[in-house]
């Protein structure tokens, strides 16, 4: 029987060991936290966004890091292969806003229970102890260090997550253990993950979040990096949301001088924005300005946009020339915040870089430089835009993974 050790017991470290068990392995999974899937609870808030219930095609264009090399993990466990997957296990589930797919029970610690007992299940053993090291003789791995003691297995599957939200137990061990098995580990960067601004206004409107606004996102030449429609989040060091965390992916050089571009009003273009700000101010002909804005603009932003647009807030609707109300016009369509930084690597949602794929068979997950190794979930140099994708490539490259250490 084919000896099968798993390090890491997430997402992708579970799917591998019940998938490995299920075609006959002999699985031992380590997993050095207390429990198993703790970054599994704390994503989508606690709800755990499992999938996204797209087609390939369009699960790829979520997908701006290697994207191509998924193409045959998806093949074979795609986005609805996944929803599939938990339903026959008795977890129920529903679609939301953009696809997203949810436990009906909004509750993430159903996904890992179901996890936890499908790896079980099959006969896949978990122990909750760290690995230390791993060893390699003749070009192949051959056992993992525990304890102290040397524990041999056939086949290897380096599950362990990145370096974000450490306190999950995501440390960057497998990078460690990737490097000594003569793997390349590309430049490591927080990805998902909110934005620093040096701009005072963003903590003037901490917790002020924002819905169907357009966020586009330009370096210092001008060029477009990212564009995108939903929420954020103003906080006191930045700002956050859904599409500043899907904008963080495709920001890789912060020397550029990022700058982000927030349209308030994305359904009205220049001219129909102009009368309806026309028609406000005709209605408070005789108020002042700082009066007149509360149809248009959440009240904590409208004394930030009067300081913007730099005009007295006192001044009175009919006396507001038409140039102004143009100026005040830019200030609404074009919300301008400089960025900075990101925030620190241990606040990410996921980690950007990783196990170089062009080392990896994309077909089988195995490694192309060691023998009966294989690689599974975050590890890997590949990430995507929120929304559950993420745990889709968790959960198609476990499958992957697990079903060919058994068979090889």
């Amino acid at each position: 029987m084919t000896k099968v050790i798993i390090i890491g017991g997430g997402a992708a470290g579970l799917m591998a060991g019940g998938f490995a068990s299920m075609y006959g392995a002999d699985v031992t999974l380590y997993e050095k936290m207390p429990k198993v899937g703790r970054k599994l609870l704390i994503t989508g808030k606690g709800r755990c966004n499992l999938s996204n219930f797209c087609d390939i095609n369009t699960f790829l264009q979520n997908v701006p890091v290697n994207g191509k090399f998924l193409y045959s993990a998806l093949n074979n466990f795609s986005p609805e292969d996944v929803v599939s997957f938990f339903e026959g296990l008795g977890l129920k589930t529903k679609v939301e806003r953009g696809n997203r797919v949810f436990p009906v029970s909004d509750r993430a610690m159903d996904v890992v229970d179901t996890m936890r007992s499908f790896a079980l299940d099959n006969g896949c053993k978990i122990i909750h102890k760290r690995v230390e090291d791993v060893v390699c003789e003749n070009n192949a791995v051959n056992a993992v260090v525990v304890e102290g003691k040397k524990n041999p297995c056939d086949r290897l599957i380096i599950a362990t997550g990145g370096k974000s939200y450490p306190r999950t137990g995501s440390t960057g061990d497998g990078y460690i253990f990737a490097r000594k098995l003569g793997h390349t580990v590309t430049e490591l960067r927080p990805s998902l993950i909110p934005l620093e601004s040096p701009d005072s206004d963003c903590k003037r409107l901490q917790g002020l979040s924002l819905r169907n606004v357009r966020l586009t996102v330009t370096g210092r030449d001008g060029r477009e990096v990212f564009s995108d429609f939903g929420e954020m989040l103003f906080t006191h060091f930045g700002i956050s949301g859904p599409i500043v965390l899907s904008a963080s992916c495709n920001m890789t050089d912060y020397s550029m001088g990022y700058t982000a571009h927030i349209d308030l009003k994305p359904a009205l273009d220049k001219d129909v924005l102009d009368a309806r700000i026309l028609r406000d101010f005709s209605e408070n002909i005789n108020k002042a300005v700082s009066n007149s804005l509360s149809r248009l603009l959440p009240k904590k932003l409208i004394p930030v946009i009067l300081d913007r647009w730099g005009i007295d807030p006192a001044k009175k609707c009919n006396s507001v020339t038409k140039e102004e109300r143009r100026a005040l016009l830019e200030c609404i369509k074009d919300f301008k915040v400089e960025i900075s930084n990101p925030r620190p690597i241990e606040e990410a949602i996921i980690t950007s870089g990783g196990v170089r794929v062009s080392e990896i068979n994309p077909k089988t997950m195995e490694s192309k430089i060691t023998k009966g190794l294989y690689f599974a979930g975050e590890v890997i140099d590949t990430d995507a835009y929120t929304g559950g994708f993420n745990l889709v490539i968790a959960w198609s490259t476990g499958k992957l993974a697990g079903e060919n250490s058994a068979f090889n």
